[in-house]
């Protein structure tokens, strides 16, 4: 572990390590888990459960705060050391005891040797009345990835997972907690987590007043808590533990993470009550669907309605394509596949909007094959992740002959995006308006929006959802964002022809029929707005099928369908791109504003700049540039967006939601200035 983990940096993107254990019984006792690496146990076999309520929710005074919260936003706890999500989960039963039934709460735990799945189930199966809480974490357990997962334990309480390093997680941590479980195997047995480090870390992501208990007395934490700002105390400890420690920050320090980079310094909170989201495609349906869960009222805008643009495709594959070097639009992507993933299930665990049949990203070429070998050495993830198939084993897996293999994401597949859209907006607190908003404008305390029809409307805040289309107001027209037209080609299939199993992408993306109906594409045209389905487009998806699945258009032909391009049927939408190909998610900032502050930036990009922090348009937001992978990256940016608004830890490490920011465009382009 490193003496000041970098704030800038992440971790490798590899699996964690799961636990070496040991079960031990001890008479009348369930087996409770003994960790061989630090020769210690997650919890009392006596009684564990009682200890948590001593050290962690009664020495925080958690009954008292949670029945007197008062806020719009949630009570955020902090843990060093989820192990087996004993302490949260009964934070979270003295949070549906006590709190009040507007209250909301957001754990935040930490774990660099998260358990199996398994192992989970077996140490929580020791308390049958947490039972019901138990199934909800066990069902949405991630798979061991380095970085943030967040979880929907019921609709008022959040659990993000930062798998990893404590200290390195929680400098990465964007966001700020209001108590704190410092837990973690004793320091005698773990030297290396009780660090001053990681004391610092939560120093700086402490609210004022925040509050720590702890179960040791060791000096080295005393130290530790003290160097860092905490006013500590001895309190009676639990059973043998004579003391234990108990602390509060009363001032935090000034979080100095953003020095290097003032301009990613986030605006504050402001009012929320009632937020306008312009687009209802899926980046603006998704953070319609985020706030409304959170009890905000939402307008949802639209020219014509949910999914009438690039989301109102019939299928949508959810898929990435990760970079065989580790960079950090890769990242983004690849928590944005799993954040959707989980999301899907719990918004429709029934299946009836997607299907996760896995993807198969085929190797095409030898230099993909190449490619794909090198993003294997360079990151060994979990098989549920994604793994590499040789020819034979693809061939098995979609249920077509192929020479060669492919990278396999079990847990992708394909989602009906109009649908899904229209699921969205259905969120109870949404209030759907058509309507084209032509001009905004800076009111008292929030935005009033103006239509095209002379209309306005009043809202707190304002999201821009609106792809292509969102830099047409004055406020983003600094934002570069390129239209991109794409056709899919549909056909209806006879009960000869075959069908593949798994979604299967190369240059294009054939998902498996939905019943008759098998839709294939698209095709990728920067700078055309014309969305009128075109003949060339067809025979262009037809030539792509045959290089994605080799023989598969001759036996669509075989099975008696007419592939002439001039009588297929199809849809043409515009998605839009950034120039980095990443999208923008958070809030608009000041063009004109950062080019005069961070202008030395043009001069010298090793300049030391002000420490200005960045002007932004209050409580004015972009999700957009999303691109052909919307369905990985959408779900993910609406709750970055929704929790910011809502003054929330956020659900990416600090560096990722600096790599979305709209503004980082606006510095790209003085650094190009100082290069020239």
């Amino acid at each position: 572990m490193s003496s000041s983990p970098d704030a800038t940096s992440l971790p490798p993107l590899a699996a964690l390590d799961a636990p070496a254990l040991e079960w031990r019984h001890d008479a009348g006792e369930a087996a409770a888990p003994h960790s061989l690496a630090f020769d210690d146990v997650y919890f009392s076999r006596q009684d564990g459960r009682a200890e948590t309520e001593h050290v962690f929710i009664r020495a925080n005074r958690l009954p008292e705060r949670l029945a007197a919260w008062q806020e719009r936003r949630p009570f955020v706890i902090g843990e060093t050391g989820f192990g087996t999500g004993l302490n949260m989960l009964c934070a979270w039963a003295c949070f549906r005891e006590h709190a009040a039934p507007g209250a909301r709460l957001h754990l935040v735990s930490t774990e660099c040797f998260p358990l199996a799945r398994d192992d989970l189930a077996r140490a929580l199966a020791a308390w049958p009345d947490l039972a019901p809480l138990a199934a909800r974490l066990i069902a949405q357990w991630p798979e061991p990835v380095p970085g943030v997962h967040r979880l929907w334990l019921d609709a008022r309480v959040v659990l993000d997972l930062h798998f990893g390093d404590s200290a390195a997680a929680l400098a990465q941590l964007d966001g700020r907690v209001d108590a704190w479980f410092l837990d973690g195997f004793a320091p005698s047995k773990n030297p290396e987590m009780w660090h001053p480090a990681l004391f610092t870390a939560m120093a700086a992501a402490s609210r004022p007043g925040a509050s720590v208990a702890t179960f040791t007395c060791a000096g080295v934490v005393k130290r530790g808590l003290e160097a860092a700002g905490f006013a500590w105390r001895k309190a009676p400890g639990f059973g043998r533990k004579r003391e234990m420690l108990v602390a509060e920050l009363a001032d935090p320090p000034v979080d100095d993470a953003r020095r290097a980079t003032p301009w990613f310094q986030p605006p504050g909170p402001r009012k929320a009550e009632h937020v306008a989201v312009i687009g209802a495609g899926l980046a603006g349906a998704g953070v319609a669907h985020a706030l409304a869960r959170r009890g905000v009222a939402v307008t949802l805008i639209d020219r014509e309605g949910p999914a009438a643009g690039a989301s109102g495709n019939r299928q949508g594959a959810l898929y990435v394509k990760l970079a065989a070097e580790t960079n950090r639009q890769s990242r983004f992507y690849l928590a944005g596949l799993l954040h959707t993933r989980r999301w899907l299930a719990a918004l429709d665990p029934d299946r009836t909007l997607w299907q996760d049949c896995g993807v198969l990203q085929r190797a095409t070429g030898e230099r993909e094959t190449r490619r794909q070998r090198r993003f294997l050495d360079n990151h060994p993830l979990p098989g549920a992740v994604v793994t590499g198939l040789d020819a034979e084993a693809a061939s098995r897996a979609i249920g077509w002959p192929l020479e060669t293999g492919g990278l396999d994401y079990p847990q992708a597949g394909w989602v009906d995006p109009a649908a899904l859209c229209r699921r969205l907006a259905d969120t109870p607190g949404i209030a759907f308006r058509h309507g084209e908003v032509a001009t905004l404008n800076a009111a008292d305390d929030g935005w009033s929006l103006g239509f095209a029809d002379g209309t306005t409307l009043a809202a707190d805040q304002v999201v821009i959802a609106t792809a292509a289309e969102g830099t047409r107001l004055a406020q983003t027209a600094d934002l570069p964002l390129q239209a991109i037209r794409g056709q899919v080609t549909h056909l209806t299939l006879p009960a000869s022809a075959p069908r593949p199993r798994q979604v299967v992408c190369a240059g294009g993306y054939l998902p498996p029929p939905v019943g008759d109906a098998l839709t294939f594409g698209a095709t990728f045209h920067p700078n055309v707005t014309d969305t009128a389905v075109r003949e060339a487009d067809h025979a262009a998806n037809l030539a792509e099928l045959e290089r994605t699945l080799p023989g598969y258009v001759a036996a669509l032909r075989v099975a008696g369908i007419d592939l002439d391009p001039a009588r297929l049927e199809g849809r043409a939408a515009v998605r839009a791109a950034s120039p980095d190909k990443t999208p923008y998610a958070g809030p608009v900032p000041d063009a004109a504003a950062w080019r005069r502050d961070y202008a030395a930036l043009s001069k010298d990009a090793r300049r030391r700049v002000p420490e200005t922090p960045g002007r932004h348009h209050p409580g004015l937001w972009i999700s957009a540039a999303h691109g052909s992978r919307g369905l990985a990256s959408t779900p993910l940016c609406a709750e970055l967006i929704a929790s910011r608004i809502c003054d929330e830890p956020l659900p990416l490490p600090r560096v990722l939601a600096d790599h979305l920011h709209p503004g980082r465009r606006l510095i790209a382009e003085l650094i190009r200035g100082a290069a020239r």
